[in-house]
């Protein structure tokens, strides 16, 4: 398999060297901004060029200047020096500021992003459309893609009832999905995800099918419990979804017990894989 480079990056500047890294703890690319610089706006120097930018974006109180940190990134000479440096949306918004030719197709692929999000507000199912036939071309048989849109009905239903016990917070959710995965798979999704070696990939979509069975009945049982036994607040709701992941977990054991091996796997879709980078300094 052939090392990431993380795809995107490069598919967006025509294959440039563009330094990114990956910080495992905030999982986030993050991204050199000179390099973006000089690219862009096709500086002989770009690191004068963002300085000149940057206080031209803090005057405006451009918040893609407050977003910027500094990471030790690998230069030319093979040392590593702290360079500024922004998350991916920080990355559209320092192109979005830059007067150039080469920046103008990026900015019509964003706008053109934009006004199909603005339709799918008005007609939903021109985004499930859209997540269909983005699976079509990751290689997915249309039975593949029927059951992975059913189970994303069967998380909403658990979601929806989460909320009625209470449950708002984005970090609440994780931490309820951690523990019904604790309870079958002895990890965290976090941690399933890097035993996979997956990044910003879904994790179910790199998931066996009894992977996936055995995640849906985990989060399947936890609604249905949930459902008869009303939880309120967060303790009461994480004891309801490791009753629900032990239900799977217990599955788990018996078909492991007839087959003679593990049913959890690293196995994914990917065909590359990712090469971890110099463990990273963040400053603020």
């Amino acid at each position: 398999m052939n090392q990431d480079k993380m795809h995107l990056v490069n598919k967006i500047f025509n294959d440039e060297k563009i330094r990114t890294i990956w910080d495992k703890e905030q999982e986030k690319y993050f991204i050199s901004v000179v390099d973006i610089v000089s690219v862009i706006s096709e500086s002989k120097d770009g690191r004068k060029y963002w300085n000149k930018l940057k206080q031209r974006l803090r005057e405006e109180g451009n918040e893609s200047v407050t977003k910027c940190h500094q990471l030790k990134l690998k230069a030319s000479d093979g040392k590593y020096y702290n360079t500024d440096v922004v998350d991916i949306e920080g990355m559209f918004r320092i192109i979005e500021s830059i007067p150039s030719k080469n920046a103008e197709p990026i900015k019509q692929w964003l706008a053109k992003l934009g006004s199909e999000r603005i339709d799918e507000t008005f007609d939903p199912s021109l985004a499930a459309q859209r997540a269909i036939d983005l699976y079509r071309l990751k290689g997915f048989d249309e039975n593949w893609i029927a059951k992975r849109m059913k189970g994303i009905q069967h998380r909403k239903e658990l979601t929806d009832v989460w909320q009625q016990g209470g449950i708002v917070e984005k970090k609440e959710y994780a931490i309820l999905t951690n523990e019904i995965y604790k309870e079958w798979s002895g990890m965290t999704a976090k941690e399933y995800k890097q035993y996979k070696g997956l990044r910003k990939e879904s994790l179910r979509d790199n998931m066996t099918d009894v992977e996936v069975a055995l995640a849906d009945l985990g989060e399947i049982a936890t609604r249905e419990i949930a459902k008869k036994k009303n939880p309120k607040g967060l303790n009461q709701n994480i004891e309801v979804a490791r009753r629900g992941g032990k239900i799977a977990g217990n599955a788990r054991k018996d078909l492991e017990k007839e087959i003679g091996e593990s049913v959890v796997t690293r196995n994914n879709t990917l065909d590359y894989e990712y090469v971890d980078e110099k463990e990273i300094e963040m400053k603020y």
